[in-house]
């Protein structure tokens, strides 16, 4: 999807946002029939939660995949009938950005640094987890770049281990941003944010627009 074409569905989406437990909560609704929902931290304007939910060929609604925030605990919600949970000593994989770039936290991977290894899939645009002893694997991509059709290569990319948890760091590169949307931003707390008026003017609390 082209920058300009992100940006226009934002726009053109239904939106409905209140404050609840000192979150800024906005629920989106695209013209396709997709949901976004977000949470922002009403003090700091911290993106806490992005989730997505799609409907099924059969127009019924499917889960929330969560793109930003923990992921939802094991178990939660309905049980399937055969009541089988997640052992929580698997790996536990979730985003949470800072101020200065996208983030991801691992849990649960006790092996010593030198055993991982992170890089870039330039094809897949995706970066790649593995382990040397082959216990773990994961590729993961960022949507954010893709929307913004912005690079990802291994400069931006950064990782560290402490206390079992693998972190990865990805910054921003200010290239290949359309000048028709100014200055290119340096850190994913520079993006556009989805409920600022430029995207939603009309914006109030408990309103949609």
């Amino acid at each position: 999807m082209a920058v300009t074409g992100w940006l226009e569905s934002l726009r053109a989406a239904e939106k409905t946002a209140l404050l609840q437990d000192g979150r800024r909560k906005v629920h989106y609704l695209f013209p396709d029939g997709k949901e976004m929902a977000e949470e922002y931290d009403e003090k700091t304007s911290e993106l806490l939660v992005r989730k997505w939910r799609v409907k099924s060929a059969l127009g019924a609604l499917g889960q929330w995949q969560i793109e930003v925030g923990e992921p939802a605990l094991p178990g939660a919600g309905s049980l399937g009938p055969e009541l089988i949970t997640e052992s929580n000593s698997n790996p536990i994989f979730m985003r949470k950005d800072t101020k200065m770039s996208f983030q991801w936290r691992i849990r649960n991977l006790p092996y010593p640094k030198d055993v991982y290894s992170v890089c870039v899939d330039q094809k897949e645009r995706c970066v790649v987890v593995r382990t040397t002893n082959k216990k773990y694997y994961k590729k993961f991509s960022i949507p954010d770049l893709d929307r913004y059709q912005l690079p990802l290569d291994d400069s931006s990319l950064s990782f560290a281990h402490a206390n079992c948890t693998l972190v990865i760091s990805v910054r921003v590169i200010q290239t290949s941003w359309p000048l028709c949307q100014g200055k290119a931003p340096s850190s994913p707390a520079q993006f556009p944010s989805y409920w600022s008026p430029q995207f939603q003017p009309q914006l109030l609390l408990g309103c949609a627009c």
